[in-house]
């Protein structure tokens, strides 16, 4: 294959300086240096191989996929690598596995809910792989109403065990990822029964095979729930069914820290609030939002590398054809996504360095900002992963016919990416869960209760009700006060009018259920505020490097313009803004698009994507993407011969006239 780069000329245009935008993007010169060492580890081993991925059956998938998190593992105790370069290697392997509800999810819920105890006992295993774990919550009849989950936990003080049992066929676990084949353990969610009482649902260790031939122990029924969404993506995981028959587990398998059993059996709330169960909900969150952003860098540099090399239209002369990335149509459509990418980049920076300041302060029994962090990571996964799924897809058709082929990497990704809509909390019962928040929050305004955190803008209630936009010209709107507070008025005043007409119904609840789209609409307005904000705020800290800056801010401006286009009819109704300004809006959009185009390319290699990790012919680093394309056809399995198979026995007999019509 050719070593030519078609996209050098490209990157002759950046002005900027392409290795500080990527320690920009990493977060600091350790984490790209991490980052940089782990993907390029990844890529150069054969094991990890994934070209094939999409040909595979279910059962080779399966198989593939462990022989892969066997050798991660391997190279991470070969390498002695700290925990959160082993986080990097597994990511870059870039198959769902097993392993990533173990570390992801059985792990954190043990550290945020076990006791000192429990963490003894059971983390060194886990740590160590010597057990494997899953989460089981989410049941057939019951996924985000947690408190309706029918599994059962009944304390027999007799034997001192907890007898988990599933009383109905919708109390099976169902989606579980990991348990399906490989997981010897699960963090079961269960209802807590004591004597008569249901305590409600509660976090138990239970064993599910046995260590010594991984075969279910007695009372267990345990398999993989079929094949899903996509033809590799998700199925090389094993999300599993689960169902239990009086299985007895010891007492102290409960996760005892927030609340416990006696012996006696008596049921006992420890002096750990419960509001430190949310602490691990926190942490889940903000690692999702993280990935939404790498999920959407990744369609948006394959988009973008792409458009830039396809070439359609606009010949004069016999010159070249345009490039795809130079028609307005395109740019308006990829530019605010390659925005969108930085954007949830440095929220999800933010909403890790908030996270690590609620675990501060819930070990120092402080739970003010509480509330506030798990409304604001609650409704950031909701936002971030419903806008990554969709802009994924638009990725794909932006890549026009050849998007639409597995090896684009597209579809797969896409394919992968989509359960996050749904998994961690379905994404409108978390907007709604945000909704009410922002209506309790405004409900206390007269209170003198002062509103915290994310919420803080609503202080200035008189200001934002009254505040007119300035805005005079379009370069008005390159002012970061201007657009700050224009979104802080419209997510207010969004919120003010749900609370009224709220106000208007005897029964809150039904007023609630009544108004649930226009307070979707409310959070999604305080969710956009907050991501803006947050990024105008990572713009006025010291950012280094020749030109990195500037293309930052131009890039907020195009986020933040993007969504005011998009969502112009707010801005207008709740008269943050006139029409005339909202066309000034979008005039000075198109500007923005126009100083984007030159450093395109630049801005999406700054993502430091190998293209192993990519699995992208249209968006290799090189661009030579048509000979990629050619020579990928023929590795097929239908091309290993000339005559299908099959030909004899049905083709033929078309062509030559051999079939005959049955008399009646």
């Amino acid at each position: 294959m050719e070593a030519l780069d078609y996209h050098a000329e490209e990157r002759r245009k950046a002005e900027f300086d392409l290795e500080e935008m990527k320690i920009v993007w990493a977060g600091s010169r350790q984490n790209y240096e991490i980052s940089d060492r782990m993907a390029r580890l990844v890529a150069s081993d054969p094991v990890f191989r994934k070209d094939n991925r999409t040909m595979l059956s279910r059962k080779d998938l399966f198989k593939d996929t462990l022989r892969k998190a066997a050798h991660a593992w391997k190279r991470i105790i070969e390498l002695r690598l700290s925990e959160e370069e082993a986080h990097m290697l597994r990511s870059y392997v870039d198959q769902p596995a097993f392993t990533d509800l173990h570390w992801g999810m059985f792990i954190p819920a043990i550290k945020g809910q076990g006791t000192e105890e429990q963490h003894e006992k059971w983390l060194p295993m886990a740590y160590k792989m010597q057990i494997i774990g899953c989460y089981a919550q989410t049941e057939l009849g019951h996924g985000s109403n947690v408190q309706g989950l029918e599994t059962t936990a009944t304390f027999d003080p007799q034997t001192d065990e907890f007898v988990i049992h599933s009383p109905t066929l919708t109390s099976s676990k169902w989606w579980p990822g990991g348990l399906g084949k490989v997981s010897t353990h699960a963090v079961v969610y269960a209802r807590l029964i004591t004597g008569v009482q249901d305590h409600g649902v509660h976090g138990f260790i239970v064993q599910l095979r046995s260590l010594d031939d991984h075969s279910p122990l007695p009372g267990i029924t345990v398999g993989d729930i079929g094949m899903k969404f996509g033809s590799g993506a998700y199925n090389s995981m094993d999300n599993g069914l689960l169902r239990f028959d009086h299985v007895r587990i010891p007492r102290n398998q409960m996760l005892m820290r927030v609340s416990q059993v006696t012996r006696e059996g008596k049921f006992v709330q420890s002096d750990v609030p419960r509001q430190l169960v949310y602490g691990t909900m926190v942490y889940v969150r903000q690692t999702i939002v993280s990935d939404a952003s790498c999920a959407l860098a990744r369609a948006v540099c394959i988009a973008t590398r792409y458009s830039a090399v396809r070439r359609q239209f606009g010949s004069q002369n016999g010159g070249p054809e345009t490039q795809v990335i130079d028609y307005k149509t395109q740019q308006s459509r990829l530019f605010p996504l390659l925005a969108s990418a930085y954007a949830f980049r440095f929220v999800g920076e933010w909403l890790k360095w908030l996270y690590a300041d609620v675990t501060q302060r819930l070990q120092a029994n402080d739970f003010s900002t509480l509330p506030e962090a798990h409304a604001c990571t609650a409704g950031l996964k909701s936002m971030t992963t419903s806008v990554t799924a969709d802009a994924i897809e638009e990725c794909r058709k932006l890549c026009g016919g050849h998007g639409y082929l597995s090896n684009s990497g597209l579809p797969e990704l896409f394919a992968v990416y989509i359960p996050t809509c749904t998994y961690e909390g379905d994404n409108v019962v978390l907007l709604l869960q945000v909704a009410r928040f922002l209506m309790k929050t405004v409900s206390q305004l007269g209170s003198g209760k002062k509103p915290v955190g994310t919420t803080a803008y609503m202080g200035r209630a008189e200001h934002l009700m009254q505040c007119r936009c300035e805005v005079e010209r379009a370069e008005d709107w390159l002012k970061s006060s201007v657009i700050l507070e224009a979104f802080e008025a419209r997510a207010f005043r969004m919120s003010i009018a749900c609370a009224k007409n709220l106000s208007k119904f005897s029964n809150p609840e039904d007023g609630f259920s009544e108004l649930s789209p226009d307070l979707l609409e409310a959070a999604i307005a305080h969710c956009q505020l907050i991501v803006v904000s947050k990024y105008i705020e990572k713009l006025q800290q010291d950012i280094p490097g020749k030109g990195v800056k500037r293309q930052l801010e131009i890039l907020c401006n195009v986020y933040a313009l993007h969504l005011l286009h998009k969502h112009l009819g707010d801005f207008v109704t709740t008269s943050c803004i006139t029409p005339k300004q909202g066309a000034l809006a979008n005039e000075q959009l198109r500007l923005l698009y126009s100083q984007v185009r030159p450093n395109a390319i630049t801005l999406v290699d700054a993502f430091n994507y190998t293209d192993h990790y990519l699995g992208s012919v249209l968006g290799c680093y090189n661009g030579n993407v048509y000979q990629r394309l050619y020579e990928e056809a023929w590795k097929d399995p239908l091309n290993d011969t000339v005559v299908p198979d099959g030909y004899l026995e049905y083709v033929r007999p078309i062509l030559k006239q051999h079939i005959r019509t049955a008399r009646l």
